[in-house]
């Protein structure tokens, strides 16, 4: 059964550009033309000269390579064909599908294009700032172009810190809170005036000629500054060609981001590839609105490659009435994507990030994913060996569960996380409690549960 099927996947408005600047014929808004004037760090030009100095001084005390990826040839669909309509993360899987990073290094490569948050930070206007969360919310997709690879399913109570206080200004701590069903959560705290937050749990099924992957629960951002708080969710994705052909993956849905303190909010729609469409393939669309449902500004590019906002000032019916026409003035370039590593297609297609992610740091806890050995067997071209330390591993903590289940051990508590109930959504999720980098600062780890 194929999961998609072929659509029209044209956005619901069609956008103009105009050489010159009327005055704006949108009405009901209650957003003053100096709140929406472009800020200084609009154009990306300061911005992006930071970002090179950040990497460059990444580059310089980390690696920029792994062991090349051995070549193991191994059928997807000898494996899951027994599978259809089951769970994946239920079903054991050899090495041979995965890449040498966990979930959680995975869900900390969200924070690939960081900057964009702290442009957003510095923003006079909430509308502008959401174009940023907007095209940051995007970006995180673009490290999944060419990777059909799967990370490592963690451990019950696996960690992964990623430090980066010193080039990029944030601090990233993930734990693994749940193993049936899988459930991670995620907190990164940045000097430069931003929060972010989440609990993701995964949904992939097996669906004859494809492979869905489906992330559930809610992101949080909120910034220090004003106060204002985002939410928004992820989209499907979807690995194609299962049983015959080259394995590629698209993006789909979409993703509403709501601003709950100025309601401002934007719908962001990653197309569905379709054979018969002519427009660009992996195409992003969407528009930004205040409180009143007055559009001021329209995004458009691609989920592999850049984001782009144009400021709308005027807008009609088309013919018909079922699109509404913006006419905007010229594109302002709000993300990049950054090219591969050289030779980057025998290392996973792991970004300059990604590379980095598994490098061995002294000090971590001794729960993080840096120290599981059959991801560092793996990495190291050893995948026999990490299969079967992966099966050790696996087994391990299936007879932990069962002893928690027989009553003879206590049940599992996160360490670093707590259930907290959102008062903007409602929602409860495992939120962190802190506790962590005061436990690295005095090396106190006895607190740790031994899971490798």
């Amino acid at each position: 059964m194929e999961l998609f099927h072929p659509m029209d996947d044209s956005p619901a408005f069609i956008t103009m550009m105009t050489s010159d600047h009327p005055q704006s014929r949108l009405s009901g808004s209650n957003h003053s033309v100096a709140n929406g004037a472009l800020p200084n760090n609009w154009n990306q030009e300061g911005q992006g000269q930071r970002r090179l100095k950040e990497l460059h001084l990444r580059e310089g005390r980390r690696r920029r390579q792994i062991p090349e990826k051995p070549n193991h040839a191994l059928s997807l669909w000898s494996v899951i064909k027994n599978c259809l309509g089951k769970e994946l993360s239920k079903i054991p899987m050899p090495v041979n599908f995965n890449e040498p990073l966990s979930m959680l290094q995975r869900l900390t490569e969200d924070l690939e294009y960081s900057e964009l948050l702290d442009t957003a930070s510095a923003c006079r206007s909430s509308l502008e700032q959401l174009c940023y969360v907007a095209a940051f919310s995007a970006s995180s997709y673009s490290t999944t172009a060419h990777r059909t690879t799967k990370p490592f399913n963690p451990l019950l109570g696996e960690t992964y810190e990623l430090d980066r206080l010193e080039d990029c200004g944030y601090r990233s701590l993930c734990e693994q809170v749940s193993h049936h069903p899988p459930a991670a959560a995620h907190h990164v705290w940045s000097h430069r005036g931003w929060s972010l937050w989440q609990e993701i749990t995964i949904d992939s099924k097996f669906h004859g000629k494809c492979v869905s992957v489906r992330p559930l629960g809610t992101i949080h951002l909120q910034f220090h500054a004003s106060g204002n708080h985002y939410t928004w969710s992820k989209v499907t994705s979807t690995v194609h060609n299962i049983i015959l052909g080259k394995l590629w993956i698209d993006q789909s849905g979409d993703i509403e981001i709501v601003n709950h303190v100025t309601k401002d909010s934007c719908r962001l729609t990653f197309c569905p590839y379709s054979y018969f469409s002519r427009d660009v393939s992996r195409k992003v669309t969407g528009v930004v609105m205040d409180s009143e449902n007055t559009a001021h500004f329209v995004l458009s590019g691609t989920w592999d490659d850049k984001i782009e906002s144009a400021r709308i000032i005027g807008s009609s019916q088309a013919t018909g009435g079922q699109k509404t026409v913006y006419q905007t003035e010229s594109p302002r370039q709000l993300w990049k994507k950054y090219p591969l590593p050289e030779n980057a297609e025998n290392m996973y297609f792991f970004s300059s990030l990604a590379l980095t992610l598994n490098e061995p740091e002294e000090g971590v806890g001794p729960t993080d994913s840096r120290l599981r050995p059959d991801q560092r067997l793996m990495e190291a071209g050893l995948w026999s060996e990490a299969s079967a330390e992966k099966q050790r591993l696996e087994e391990e903590q299936r007879e932990r569960r069962k002893r928690r289940e027989a009553g003879v051990d206590d049940g599992h508590r996160p360490l670093w996380f707590e259930r907290r109930t959102d008062h903007f959504t409602g929602e409860s999720s495992f939120v962190y409690k802190g506790g962590y980098w005061e436990a690295k600062e005095c090396q106190d780890w006895s607190m740790c549960p031994e899971i490798f």
